[in-house]
């Protein structure tokens, strides 16, 4: 059984989650104050329009976004609420689709968006260490996310806020 992380270790683990937490929260605080947008609509929006041109079989959207249906089910429901989307039934399949309103939202979020991440992320990264910084990030990325659980279930380890 591999030994807990010494204080090395979990120095730089807890710095991993903070600075994760730091950049999502900059971006996503920027989205709210420039379009009024929750992260949720945000990344709901940016799935269906962009990975589904428009529209996208809930269950689809919920394996996107590393979501349970039921948290998708009452995001999508605020979401209806707001005229930003709609969802509909397509044979035994629930369809979600971005409304006119819901795509000039994005579109008007999208440079909010573009501003935090240069700001909070890409401007901190050293000159001399980009390369290395992001092959390291795309490596990890790049690892499955998937895992079985014991009870046969399929759990995304890598979409869930970090543990401990």
């Amino acid at each position: 059984m591999a030994q807990p992380l010494d204080s090395a270790e979990l120095a730089r683990w807890t710095a991993w989650k903070r600075a994760c937490d730091v950049v999502m929260h900059e971006v996503e605080q920027e989205i709210g104050t420039v379009t009024g947008m929750s992260g949720a609509d945000f990344a709901v929006l940016s799935r269906v329009v962009e990975l589904g041109d428009g529209s996208l079989r809930q269950q689809e959207l919920a394996s996107l976004l590393g979501w349970e249906r039921s948290r998708l089910s009452r995001q999508i429901s605020r979401m209806e609420e707001r005229g930003i989307v709609l969802r509909r039934s397509q044979g035994p399949a629930r369809m979600v689709t971005a409304t006119e309103a819901g795509r000039k939202q994005l579109a008007a979020a999208r440079p909010a968006h573009a501003a935090a991440v240069r700001r909070a992320l890409f401007a901190l990264v050293p000159e001399g260490n980009q390369q290395q910084f992001w092959d390291t990030v795309e490596a990890i990325a790049s690892m499955p996310a998937h895992r079985e659980e014991p009870n046969g279930q399929e759990a995304l380890g890598a979409t869930r806020r970090f543990p401990g």
